[in-house]
């Protein structure tokens, strides 16, 4: 009925007291349906925070199994970002957790909303025993190719995390293994199963962002605020009229620009 109780005052004065009883019928059963709708709605909020909390829990607890078979303690999880963009650099995140507490929201930084992630990173970075991100800048990727930059991308962010004095037993990469070192165990699709790994993603995910959005303003006209630097029409158009930046991947974007005659 939706009546509110000025309503049910006002038709009280305009039809007399004869309509008090199948009014006051209608004001409680009215009542009840909204409080019915109200416990639905927060049965449904607490059933998603507990499924929520359970997914977070198997992300630390496959962590912990992974680290268990090697006869290991300390963790540390590794992910890179911006390995297909036409422009910036490769980013490499490297974090390792503790224990407790459990950071809500850990996941595949794809599959979690920008605001989310800022608000992630954070706390990652404020919890974690230790965290960095690691760059490979266009120019180097250009010279090394992909597979070069990753691998000094990792090596790099391993070796910050050791001199952060947290040596790790187990080094556990998103993906395909790199053989980089005897403590590394890759997981495929790492990101989405083990909460290291996925706070690795987001970190390096948030703050290459940061980074692009900081280009953007030095180079305006290729919109890296939006594109972050991947291949999109307004991106590849922005190559075609005004060519490369520094910060471009020369060797990503042949096909956008005008071979030289000499």
């Amino acid at each position: 009925m939706g009546s509110t109780v000025a309503d049910i005052k006002r038709r009280l004065q305009e039809a007399g007291e004869r309509e008090f009883a199948v009014l006051e019928r209608a004001l409680v059963a009215d009542t009840r349906r909204g409080v019915r709708e109200a416990v639905e709605v927060a049965r449904r909020r607490l059933a998603g925070e507990r499924a929520e909390r359970e997914r977070v829990a198997r992300l630390y607890a496959y962590e912990r199994e992974l680290a268990a078979g090697r006869g290991a303690g300390v963790v540390v999880g590794l992910d890179e970002v911006g390995r297909g963009p036409l422009a910036g650099p490769l980013a490499v995140g490297a974090v390792v957790l503790p224990l407790e507490p459990a950071v809500e929201g850990l996941d595949d930084s794809k599959q979690v909303r920008p605001e989310a992630r800022e608000r992630i990173a954070a706390i990652v970075k404020q919890v974690a025993v230790a965290w960095t991100v690691e760059y490979v800048e266009a120019a180097d990727i250009d010279a090394c190719g992909m597979t070069a930059s990753l691998v000094l991308a990792f090596r790099r962010a391993v070796a910050h995390i050791e001199e952060a004095g947290a040596c790790p037993d187990v080094i556990l990469l998103d993906g395909n293994p790199l053989r980089l070192d005897p403590r590394e165990v890759s997981v495929v699709k790492g990101d989405g199963c083990c909460a290291s790994i996925a706070a690795a993603s987001i970190v390096a995910k948030v703050e290459r962002d940061a980074l692009m959005c900081r280009y953007a303003e030095q180079y305006p006209e290729y919109g890296f605020d939006a594109c972050k630097g991947y291949a999109s029409p307004a991106h590849i158009e922005a190559i075609r009229r005004y060519g490369l930046t520094p910060i471009h991947r020369a060797t990503f974007c042949t096909a956008f620009v005008q071979p030289t005659l000499f």
